[in-house]
């Protein structure tokens, strides 16, 4: 069996079909060239994503994970995603994956060819890298302005703050300048001094027995997987809430992670070059938490 697979969806949302009386989804080859190059995916960077983190066989966190997909056509006046068709494709594309403890899916939603009127679809997956120093060593990040207030998601909506699209050239430009930097990833601040999110994450801190994470309504990305561990956290007796804070707080706190669906919670070891303790008995305890999530 593969550790690469592709499907595309024959109708992905509402919209008309590619091929009348076609079946929902098909397995096609990843090592072929499927998408048009006129697709606004390729020319536009137009559409949305999700990736969703795959263990034993069972995706992490599938409905929140389409709801949040479907929220973000709605934000790009997409049509609404087919839900049924891509929960099939995504548990089509799993069970053609060679068995491995950990793997990832990523479903792709883009406007489709420019005046054509039917948007693309498609899912791939694969196994995935080996996150085990991150998750143990933890990152080093630093700091970097994202050049919009905090309430910009209020203020200017047509920005698209909080929809997880596919223009990530500003995502990739970040992780470049951290690296300049000599670290390993960023934390986003406000242009008022307010902490958001990583590039591909969401910020979590420990203080004391509370733990804390910036709002959506910062125009910020709703982490599925920080979503998961407050409902494990506050079984475990801890405070758990959003919160409006700086930089100042993440260097103050106890503990900080960023946390993301595939390489799940990375503690933070330094910021802006200054080494940072890390809570190695939570950062397993929570990771020990999702792994059992996903299985």
């Amino acid at each position: 069996m593969p550790i690469e697979v592709l499907a595309f969806l024959n109708a992905p949302t509402a919209a008309p079909p590619h091929v009348v009386g076609a079946p929902a989804w098909s397995m096609v080859d990843v090592r072929e060239p499927q998408l048009s190059a006129l697709d606004l995916a390729a020319t536009r960077g137009d559409g949305i994503f999700e990736s969703i983190s795959v263990g034993d066989g069972h995706p992490q966190a599938l409905e929140p994970h389409l709801a949040r997909f479907a929220r973000s056509a709605a934000a790009l006046d997409l049509p609404t995603p087919d839900l049924q068709a891509w929960r099939g494709a995504i548990t089509a594309v799993i069970a053609a994956l060679d068995p491995a403890a950990e793997c990832w899916v990523k479903t792709v939603l883009t406007r489709g060819v420019e005046g054509d009127g039917r948007p693309t679809g498609w899912v791939y997956g694969s196994h995935s890298p080996d996150f085990s120093s991150a998750r143990t060593d933890g990152v080093r990040v630093v700091f970097l302005d994202r050049g919009y207030r905090h309430d910009v998601a209020k203020t200017s909506p047509w920005l698209l703050q909080g929809a997880k699209t596919l223009s990530y050239a500003v995502n990739r430009s970040v992780l470049r300048e951290a690296a300049r930097r000599d670290a390993d990833d960023v934390i986003f601040v406000s242009s008022d001094g307010f902490v958001l999110e990583g590039p591909t994450s969401t910020v979590l801190l420990r203080d004391g027995n509370t733990l804390l994470t910036p709002s959506p309504e910062l125009g910020i990305l709703e982490g599925t997987t920080q979503l998961s561990i407050f409902e494990w956290a506050a079984g475990e007796g801890f405070e758990c809430r959003t919160a409006l804070f700086g930089p100042g707080s993440v260097r103050e706190a106890d503990a900080a992670w960023l946390v993301s669906s595939v390489r799940l919670v990375a503690p933070v070891r330094a910021i802006d070059g200054t080494l940072k303790k890390v809570d190695a008995a939570l950062t397993s305890r929570i990771n020990t938490y999702l792994h059992a999530q996903r299985s």
